[in-house]
């Protein structure tokens, strides 16, 4: 029975450990940025979800209802966003979770008169559709404006 507990015990540590170095490796890094002028494709992991036409329907998502990138920039900040950089039709911002510090990138861009949107984990393969529930709340944000 004792070895039992210990078995258990050493794997929660394991587990724990392993989730701790996740975090502290998302940290590293940086969005990817605009790619041919584009958000960039999501990996094919569903840890993602991106607006941009030609995005297979499992990680698509609807562009944002505005044309502005400050309401947006002011929405993403209202979450617990932290905007990373901001230009004319770009801005990119990090989410960070609360326990284990994993972090997300949340892209837009403004581009024929619509806001489109990716959001994405930087490590890891499933986020529990996280990302996909963040642009919601982005877009519930947008609505109370």
């Amino acid at each position: 029975m004792k070895f039992a507990a210990y078995i258990i015990i050493g794997s929660v540590a394991f587990v724990m450990i392993a989730f701790f170095l996740l975090g502290k490796k998302s940290q590293n890094g940086s969005a990817i940025g605009l790619v041919d002028g584009r958000l960039a494709p999501c990996s094919g992991k569903p840890n993602c979800v991106n607006s941009e036409e030609g995005t297979p329907d499992e990680v698509k998502i609807s562009p944002l209802n505005t044309n502005s990138l400050d309401n947006v920039k002011a929405a993403i900040v209202s979450l617990g966003g932290a905007i990373t950089s901001s230009q004319d039709n770009y801005v990119s911002a990090e989410f960070t979770s609360g326990i284990f510090k994993f972090v997300d990138d949340v892209e837009v861009r403004l581009g024929d008169g619509r806001v489109q949107i990716r959001s994405a984990s930087r490590v890891g393969y499933s986020d529990n559709g996280v990302n996909r529930t963040r642009v919601e709340a982005i877009r519930a944000a947008l609505d109370q404006d």
